[in-house]
């Protein structure tokens, strides 16, 4: 079977009576757990963007703490874990501010916990590729907002 496009979804939906639309959309949040969160993020936490992030900070927070005192291997496998539920949070605001916002975050508690050092180059390469996302994030932003994360930028690439 093969998916229609997102414009023949849009004029489909259009069509749709409300009670229709419920339920197809409740019908669709119980069969992926990604869906059903994305659903939440829209009816709940859309208007209230600033603690929305707040919130994912927290997350990402916890998780640097359960990382505290792990060896190396296993601090490497919960960093990708974070960085995964980080990107997933950023892809449901769908806003560049909270994304630069949030991957900022992840590299200053990724700096603080002390994981950066020459033992290991693929902590060090996730790090430059993270720093490399939040330039070009940063790029398309206004002027204003653009000097302030320039500013977080460099003290995170160390160009104090």
């Amino acid at each position: 079977m093969k998916a229609a496009t997102i414009s023949e979804i849009k004029k489909e939906l259009n069509t749709l009576a409300p009670a229709e639309l419920a339920a197809l959309c409740l019908r669709l949040a119980k069969y992926k757990n990604d869906n059903k969160e994305l659903l939440t993020y829209l009816m709940f936490e859309a208007h209230n963007e600033q603690g929305y992030v707040e919130s994912v900070k927290a997350e990402i927070d916890n998780g640097f703490a359960e990382m505290a005192g792990d060896k190396l291997y296993h601090a490497k496998k919960r960093l990708r874990k974070i960085l995964r539920i980080t990107n997933k949070h950023i892809r449901y605001t769908g806003s560049k501010q909270a994304e630069a916002e949030l991957l900022i975050y992840f590299c200053t508690k990724m700096k603080l916990a002390g994981l950066l050092s020459s033992y290991s180059v693929q902590l060090n390469n996730l790090y430059e590729q993270q720093l490399k996302k939040i330039a070009k994030v940063i790029a398309g932003q206004h002027e204003d907002l653009q000097y302030d994360y320039q500013q977080q930028l460099k003290r995170l690439a160390g160009e104090d």
